[in-house]
């Protein structure tokens, strides 16, 4: 259940950070209010995963994932690029996080 939760949070933040695009400085207000209920929602829910996952790990999963997510909805629903150097950053990320979770196993 704790992942679950997790997961619910790394959706949650993604939501919020991809509406930010939307707000256009928060001068628009559906798009504001889907920014400020998804981070809320996202900071509880990882809150509550942290009862049972370390730290390190779900910190790390968290914010990890909801970088490579964010990359990969600015390239699909907002038509950005991601040259070589920012795709390797992902992969160095992503590969960071395979390792926390190696060593949480220890």
């Amino acid at each position: 259940m704790p992942y679950v939760l997790l997961v619910l949070a790394i959706a949650s933040e993604v939501c919020a950070t991809s509406c930010l695009k939307l707000t256009d400085g928060f001068s628009k207000l559906w798009p504001s209010v889907g920014v400020g209920i998804g981070y809320v929602l996202s900071f509880a829910l990882l809150g509550q995963a942290l009862k049972k996952i370390p730290v390190s790990v779900a910190y790390a999963v968290w914010s990890g994932a909801g970088t490579a997510a964010v990359a990969a909805i600015g390239v699909a629903a907002f038509g950005e690029q991601l040259g070589k150097a920012q795709l390797a950053g992902i992969a160095l990320i992503i590969v960071g996080v395979i390792l926390l979770n190696l060593r949480a196993g220890h």
